[in-house]
Parts: C-alpha cells; structure tokens; sequence
C-alpha cells in the first residue's frame, strides 16, 4: 500500500485547502485512512480518520474541517474550512493493517503504520 499527499500551501487565516490522499497498492476498502498533522518539535496528532463504519475528527477540527472518500477508496480529502494559524503544519496521510485497524477513532489516536511523505500547510496573513 502507498499514500502520496497533495494539495497543502499557504493559505491565509479563515481561508479554505482540501488536502488529497491517493492510495495505491490495494482495492480493500476495509483500510481505515487517516490524516495526522505535525508541528516540529511537537507530537504528531491524529486529525481526521476515515474507514467504512464511521469518521472522527480531533476537537480542534470539529466544524471546520471534513473527510471524505471516493466511491473506490482511491483517494481521500480533507476539506479545511475556517484555517487557523494554529493548523500550520506537516500534514500527513496514513494507514494500517485492517487485521489491527477498523475504527476511524483508532487509527487517529493510535496512528498508523504506513504513511505519506507530508504537505506542508501553512496559515498566515
């Protein structure tokens, strides 16, 4: 399985990104896929999870920002509504084996086991 993220960059504070994650490798849908953000220096934070049951999203995420998916599972956004200075950050797509992983809640606060290579996203006036 392989991630590759696109669709970060400079936004200004209440602006709109959609992030996109394609996957490659695999045509299970049971894969839950996650967005994760990091700030150097800082722990890596689960922000949105996404699988076939369910979606979470982190509390400082909660009405701003919304994961979705393809009908295929081919590829998964995450559409960042009302950005904040605050939601600068390495932003991160990534997975884990569905024989671990089935819950959006647990990628997001056990994180994954395969991972993108990062876009950067970055709020400021």
């Amino acid at each position: 399985v392989r991630l590759v993220e696109s669709g970060g960059g400079l936004e200004r504070p209440g602006g709109s990104l959609r992030l996109s994650c394609s996957i490659t490798g695999t045509d299970s849908q049971d894969y839950v896929i996650g967005w994760f953000r990091q700030v150097s220096g800082k722990k890596r934070e689960g922000v949105s999870c996404i699988s076939s049951r369910d979606t979470y999203y982190a509390d400082s995420v909660k009405e701003r920002f919304s994961i979705s998916s393809d009908d295929g599972r081919n590829t998964v956004y995450l559409q960042m509504n009302s950005l904040k200075p605050e939601d600068t950050a390495v932003y991160y797509c990534a997975t884990a084996s569905p024989y671990r992983i089935r819950y959006s809640s647990s990628l997001c606060t056990l994180g994954g086991e395969i991972w993108g290579q990062g876009t950067q996203v970055t709020v400021s006036a």
